[in-house]
């Protein structure tokens, strides 16, 4: 399964609202602006965020997007199945041979366990920091 710019641009939208949750709507052009992203790609996809309730909208000149509930009762699944669809890596699994079968199920279900267990909220808290493992490569 890959995940196309649709659910990568998707879940960039969801963490934006989230870190900016209670200050009220964010418009979609600050979104675009912040993440070097297209407005007129980004405004495709709030639509179906908003028709499955992920998101609202907020008309006027304050207006813009804000999450319809609270950061971590959204999964980075929800956000996914909307953009993309169900999660499987391989399309009629039914037809394979079981042993296949069975190592597809296996990747699928840990697949939708990563995502279903990820929030909104843990990717809108992740930092980056620099991992400090020891290791100094020169060139």
């Amino acid at each position: 399964m890959k995940i196309s710019t649709k659910g990568r641009y998707g879940l960039t939208i969801m963490i934006e609202l989230a870190k900016h949750m209670g200050d009220g709507p964010l418009p979609l052009r600050k979104i675009a602006a912040d993440n070097d992203l297209s407005e007129a790609y980004l405004e495709q996809l709030v639509s179906p965020l908003r028709n499955s309730g992920l998101v609202k909208s907020v008309r006027g000149a304050h207006g813009g997007y804000m999450l319809s509930k609270p950061p971590h009762l959204i999964s980075a699944g929800d956000v996914i199945r909307v953009l993309e669809g169900p999660i499987q890596p391989v399309e009629g699994i039914e037809n394979e041979p079981p042993p296949q079968r069975e190592l597809w199920l296996r990747i699928r279900d840990a697949v939708k366990n990563v995502l279903d267990t990820t929030t909104i909220e843990d990717l809108a808290a992740y930092e980056d920091t620099p991992s400090d493992d020891g290791y100094m490569y020169y060139i």
